[in-house]
């Protein structure tokens, strides 16, 4: 394991700088005052993030690591900070919840841990397994957490760029904005599909309640479930298409043995693994007449979903997916004053400005992905611990540029097509 350590300045040197930026602004951004941020120590603003103040209103941001947020990866860690950094004078809380007995921020500290209504029989008996338990486990505080509290669920991995606290004003936080939940969609105004990596509402959202009732229910089939193996295949996800991820023709994974696995069943393990994402899929489609709802209609009034590719994929779509050029295009120093930019420097560079003035988030992945495309920025900046700030880097560029700079326009929300309902009858009928 590679490990960026030798010549790494610690980043709070760089957030030091007032006015004299390191790096230059990208145009479509603009500066952000020191004043509306955190600029402490790192040690000071972990001190805040691992000793939450009681939930007061809905500005909260939400996260789950199940062992702490003293356990997780240094780049995780500095995603979060950057939230605290950025967030908290607009009065927003960070929260990472966990399942570390004594710890003020273990789950049970928010939700009933034992309440068949809020987790599955496996969560309340820690009987989850499989080779995605923690993710699922991750998956099933969400609803519960904004159902209960409101505000901001985010994955750890999230790399946040826009003002959120604008965003969050302008939509769910505006009387008068016909918006109650914001996410991000996988494509076009013609797919119901919002990923589940970003989610935000006010308390007991009509929405979110049902995404919620759903999954439990699936988790509940055949006496409890303890992964999500085979859930796709539920009656109560009828209508709702295999998850293809970002092809349209679908993905292929070959195993360790040269073996392949073909994409209709590649199809059926990624959705199984974002069985979330099935289930609101599900919920946005769902015309239920004796309950009053209707998914196709609360989608195109209510919904506000950011194109996920421009807004939060946009590194891997300049990479072609290529996790291994990602990593070593923001390893990359930038050109001193007296030399020419590379044709590497420039793609690292384009990419950088067009993530900084064009996107509102960055979702580094992790998980079965890594199985399809094989390494991820997120995967290698996992495996080499600082190099996702060595400065000097497009890297330390990205990270100072995601405290510092904002882009200049929110992102709009895709125009969803108001569709024949994809399911009619009850939720869990």
């Amino acid at each position: 394991m590679v490990v960026f350590l030798q010549g790494i300045r610690s980043i709070n040197a760089s957030l030091s700088m007032a006015t004299a930026h390191p790096y230059p602004i990208p145009p479509g951004c603009h500066a952000i005052s020191d004043d509306l941020l955190d600029l402490r120590p790192d040690i000071d603003i972990d001190h805040t993030i691992l000793n939450p103040s009681p939930v007061t209103d809905v500005k909260n941001i939400w996260f789950f690591w199940h062992s702490g947020y003293e356990s997780m990866h240094g780049y995780t860690k500095r995603n979060i900070r950057a939230y605290h950094r950025r967030f908290s004078k607009q009065g927003w809380k960070i929260r990472i919840v966990d399942q570390v007995p004594g710890s003020p921020s273990n789950i049970a500290t928010f939700l009933d841990i034992h309440d068949p209504n809020i987790f599955p029989k496996a969560f309340r008996e820690a009987t989850l397994d499989g080779d995605y338990a923690k993710q699922h486990c991750s998956d099933l505080v969400r609803f519960p957490l904004l159902l209960q509290y409101g505000g901001v669920y985010a994955d750890v991995g999230l790399l946040q760029i826009g003002n959120l606290d604008a965003l969050w004003n302008t939509t769910i936080g505006n009387p008068n904005s016909p918006y109650t939940a914001l996410s991000y969609n996988a494509g076009p105004g013609s797919n119901y599909s919002l990923t589940n990596y970003f989610l935000a509402s006010e308390p007991n959202n009509p929405f979110f309640q049902r995404c919620h009732d759903l999954l439990l229910a699936l988790w509940a089939q055949d006496g409890g479930q303890t992964n999500t193996t085979g859930m796709h295949t539920s009656a109560l996800l009828a209508g709702v298409y295999l998850n293809k991820g970002a092809g349209v023709d679908g993905f292929t994974i070959t195993n360790p043995d040269g073996s392949v696995i073909p994409a209709e069943e590649c199809a059926k393990l990624l959705s199984d693994y974002i069985i979330q994402g099935q289930v609101i899929t599900a919920v946005m489609g769902l015309k239920d007449a004796e309950t009053g709802w209707n998914g196709p209609d609360f989608t195109t009034k209510q919904i506000y979903g950011i194109e996920y590719m421009q807004g939060s994929q946009l590194i891997n779509a300049m990479t072609a997916w290529d996790g291994q050029k990602a990593f070593e295009l923001m390893s990359l120093p930038l050109p001193k004053p007296d030399e020419a930019e590379t044709d590497a420097q420039t793609q690292a560079r384009e990419i950088v400005e067009a993530c900084l003035s064009k996107s509102f988030g960055f979702k580094l992945a992790h998980g079965l992905i890594i199985r399809v495309f094989g390494e991820t920025l997120g995967s290698l900046w996992r495996a080499n611990p600082g190099s996702d700030v060595v400065e000097g880097t497009y890297a330390h560029w990205l990270r100072y540029g995601l405290l510092h700079f904002c882009p200049d326009e929110l992102p709009r929300s895709v125009v969803y097509e108001l569709k024949e309902a994809s399911r009619v009858g009850r939720l869990l009928a």
